[in-house]
């Protein structure tokens, strides 16, 4: 393709949701110190310690999400500060807030297995299971507004 039609067809094209993904990505990384290990045009994945990864879904237009999984039943307090700092890069909330809806949400989901919080205008969703593998606990705060 010589060099002026492929500038006119990424012109043609638009923004890419994967220039957002990198923004968000970026955003992340700088706010939990996590280290990038794999990602796509819409997702990504990173490792925050040797019991604790994030996961990142930005698919605009639909809502951003950010997930942290610990393996384990009762994360320590550095799992919740960790996870509020990555719901900050991606919902502009305060990390404080998002930590605190992630202790009520997990704690309710050691009970029910699953739990849902609302707060600051995002979803706060937890989940602990119990395998032959191990516990895990997954929690993901989730934008509440579709940017369609």
């Amino acid at each position: 393709m010589r060099p002026l039609a492929l500038t006119f067809a990424l012109m043609v094209a638009g923004p890419a949701s994967a220039d957002e993904c990198g923004d968000l990505i970026d955003r992340v990384t700088a706010e939990t110190g996590a280290r990038l290990d794999d990602r796509s045009r819409d997702y990504a994945r990173f490792t925050a310690d040797a019991q604790t990864s994030l996961t990142l879904s930005c698919a605009a237009p639909h809502p951003s999400s950010v997930g942290a999984q610990f393996r384990g039943a009762n994360p320590p307090e550095a799992y919740y500060t960790l996870f509020g700092q990555a719901g900050h890069a991606i919902t502009g909330i305060a990390a404080a807030t998002v930590a605190a809806a992630a202790h009520r949400a997990q704690e309710a989901a050691s009970r029910l297995r699953h739990s849902k919080v609302e707060a600051g205008g995002a979803a706060i969703t937890c989940s602990v299971t119990h395998k032959d593998t191990g516990d895990l606990t997954l929690c993901a705060v989730i934008e509440s507004s579709d940017r369609s």
